[in-house]
């Protein structure tokens, strides 16, 4: 019998019956909290921004309504404020200046509590874990006076950027030290036997491979410092103000302007955002190795 044959006559593959998706009670109930969680998290976000392709009238007769019709003078009269640039210029410039302190001071305090052996060395991390504990708004009074009186850098970018970045620490450090150690000691050992010493490891190896912890936490300095209020609110003069307190400034002063102030805050919130977004995958892979660690 010819192998045609056998072909014809073998039994037919059995049917792939499609998997029961049985939702337990439990599972349903995770489910149902996440999704009040996503909803009261992106509602008012979702609302904001449609209200910005609103008009007042049709705000004030349907709240709820969907915009109809679309309207774009709401957003762009804010992108044709030349008050709206001023201040995400600022932010950015803040929240850059923040971010690469915070990376960089990061990475250098992590690295020898993480890779070298001396005394004393879980306590000194341990008064970093203590830091997160301490909110800014306590020394907010003790900072104004060292920044404008002893530093004289009230109304300036980097009288911004120095605090925001001391407090960030503390999480920088909790979340790089385990991803270092996680780093296999075999690494630095092999460097070290081709003549390299622990700074030449630092700048070569161990850089490079700690790329995923160094964007989660400059993606999360670099976010939390274009949302700061209050340390910009009392150090900043009204040419260096930020989009959050050009926000404040926008809502007070077109109160009445209720679609105007939607499209205002909903364009200040965009860039960190996308910002957020796009390195959201790597944000999971820092805290990930962090974990592991």
């Amino acid at each position: 019998m010819s192998a045609t044959t056998l072909t014809r006559h073998a039994a037919p593959a059995a049917v792939r019956r499609p998997r029961r998706f049985d939702l337990k009670p439990s599972t349903a109930a995770v489910y149902f909290v996440a999704l009040v969680v996503v909803a009261l998290t992106l509602g008012p976000v979702i609302y904001g921004v449609l209200g910005g392709f609103r008009t007042n009238a049709q705000i004030a007769e349907n709240p709820a309504a969907l915009p109809h019709p679309w309207v774009l003078f709401n957003y762009t009269g804010v992108l044709t404020n030349p008050d709206f640039w001023r201040y995400a210029l600022n932010s950015t410039g803040i929240a850059v200046i923040t971010t690469a302190l915070v990376v960089i001071c990061g990475i250098m305090a992590a690295y020898p509590l993480a890779r070298y052996e001396f005394k004393y060395r879980e306590g000194v991390f341990m008064v970093f874990v203590v830091g997160l504990l301490f909110p800014a708004s306590v020394a907010i009074i003790p900072l104004f006076i060292l920044i404008t009186q002893n530093f004289h850098l009230g109304n300036t970018w980097i009288g911004i950027a120095l605090p925001q970045a001391a407090f960030a620490l503390p999480t920088t450090v909790v979340i790089l030290r385990p991803f270092l150690v996680a780093l296999p000691k075999e690494l630095e050992e092999a460097a070290q036997l081709d003549g390299a010493s622990r700074i030449g490891f630092f700048w070569r190896i161990l850089l490079p491979l700690s790329g995923p912890g160094m964007v989660t936490v400059g993606v999360l300095a670099f976010v939390g410092s274009w949302n700061a209020y209050l340390l910009p609110l009392l150090l900043l003069g009204p040419q260096n103000k930020t989009l959050p307190l050009g926000v404040a400034d926008f809502s007070s002063e077109h109160g009445s302007d209720t679609a105007g102030v939607f499209a205002f805050t909903s364009l200040a919130m965009i860039p960190a955002l996308v910002f957020f977004l796009a390195m959201q995958k790597r944000i999971v892979s820092g805290l990930q190795g962090a974990v592991k660690g």
